[in-house]
């Protein structure tokens, strides 16, 4: 518990850092102010910092003491991603963003904070590390690979050596203050399906002169929510959510085009690929329906975040032995969100976490979920993932790969 009692005491600092980065939002991969205060947090620190060559992301690696001739030295990574959403906030808080159309609406300004609490944490612990930690300061995970990014630059390999584990964090804003673990899919796989129907415009008044792309469009987007549920397995889940919709100038014009976006998420490649031969097959047979043309494509953007079983039983352990049993949960089944980590565990054996961050107090049924200009996230939450991070790098540098506890039941 002793980590554990130094993070609370870095609230304060953790409070201050998180709220800065709040207040000052940044999106994609450059993030040059998020960056500089990223810098200056870990300043006084003992770490090798090697800002990126693609991006404003930060990698810092803390040496360890040198193994004996019994121990195998190990590598830990721990990554926070620290980009925010093109999100107007609606929270009214006194740290509330002051960037018009961008906010930290889904937490990255708390693990940002939460690891540079544990690069203190562990520095002062230099000598107990029979290991190194590699901090991956990550820009661009909402939707700009990020973390491919950080790969090519060679994060991965930062200490000299491959990562021998990978560990993560995710806040939600609906879930009580616990820790969420589960071996196997932790996070789906996320596509995108790009559309524009070409008709040809008129006057609204005599749609029969015309061939409308927006009625079309409009069965297309209604369609594909009914192929979602009568062509796939229910316990395969897929989700279809049109998240853009753009056609037309004034009521009385028809437009030459309409065109809409949609987000899809898979945790199979066989059910990803059939998705997208269905939506395209559903699109073009609408649009030699109604008379149009369809430009369609189907693109696959991250891969599945899969946690390793004996890696996740390793973090459910610690979990349990340092912050005790009610702080820990098991996911029945995983989120239906994506995540660029998935990149890193597809390369280094790892494990995600979901830390709930619901303000003490609010009703979850009510909260606002992720991505809302009304989330917030708990402050109280910042020690605990910090703490959690540095007791996962402590602990993994000082157990062999072998020796790490086998997982139990079946995964997914």
């Amino acid at each position: 518990m002793e980590i554990h009692r130094e993070a609370q005491a870095l609230l304060g600092e953790l409070t201050g850092l998180r709220h800065r980065l709040h207040a000052h939002p940044e999106i994609g991969l450059d993030l040059p102010r998020t960056q500089a205060a990223v810098l200056d947090a870990l300043d006084d620190l003992p770490l090798e910092i090697t800002p990126g060559d693609r991006s404003t992301s930060v990698t810092a690696v803390l040496r360890g003491r040198a193994p004996t001739a019994t121990e195998e030295r190990t590598t830990v990574l721990l990554r926070a991603d620290m980009d925010a959403v093109p999100v107007s906030e609606e929270t009214g808080l006194p740290f509330r963003s002051r960037v018009d159309g961008a906010m930290h609406a889904c937490g990255h300004d708390l693990h940002t904070a939460m690891l540079a609490g544990a690069a203190r944490l562990l520095a002062t612990r230099r000598n107990h590390l029979s290991g190194d930690v590699v901090l991956m300061f990550q820009p661009g995970e909402e939707g700009w690979e990020g973390a491919k990014a950080m790969i090519e630059d060679g994060v991965l390999d930062a200490s000299g050596r491959r990562a021998d584990a990978a560990y993560g964090l995710h806040v939600f804003s609906t879930l009580p203050q616990r820790l969420f673990t589960r071996p196997g899919p932790m996070l789906a796989a996320s596509s995108a399906l790009l559309v524009t129907v070409h008709g040809e415009g008129g006057h609204a008044s005599a749609p029969h002169l015309a061939r409308d792309p927006i009625t079309a469009t409009a069965e297309m987007i209604l369609a594909l929510q009914t192929m979602v549920t009568r062509r796939f397995d229910a316990f395969d889940p897929v989700v279809l959510t049109v998240g853009t919709l753009h056609a037309g100038t004034r009521r009385n014009v028809l437009p030459a085009t309409a065109t809409f976006e949609a987000t899809i998420r898979t945790f199979g490649d066989s059910v990803a690929v059939r998705v997208g031969e269905e939506a395209l097959r559903l699109i073009h047979g609408i649009a030699d329906a109604h008379g149009v043309r369809a430009d369609a494509h189907f693109v696959r953007e991250r891969p599945a975040t899969v946690n390793d079983a004996a890696e996740t039983a390793f973090v459910e352990q610690t979990i349990r032995t340092v912050f005790g049993d009610d702080l820990h949960e098991s996911l029945s089944h995983p989120f239906t969100g994506a995540e660029d980590f998935s990149r890193v565990l597809a390369e280094v054996p790892g494990s995600f976490v979901a830390l709930g961050a619901l303000p003490a107090g609010a009703n979850p049924r009510h909260a606002a979920y992720n991505h809302s200009g009304r989330a917030v996230f708990d402050d109280a939450v910042l020690p605990l993932g910090a703490a959690l991070y540095a007791e996962l790098a402590m602990r993994r540098t000082a157990v062999r790969p072998s020796r790490l506890p086998a997982t139990t039941g079946e995964v997914l």
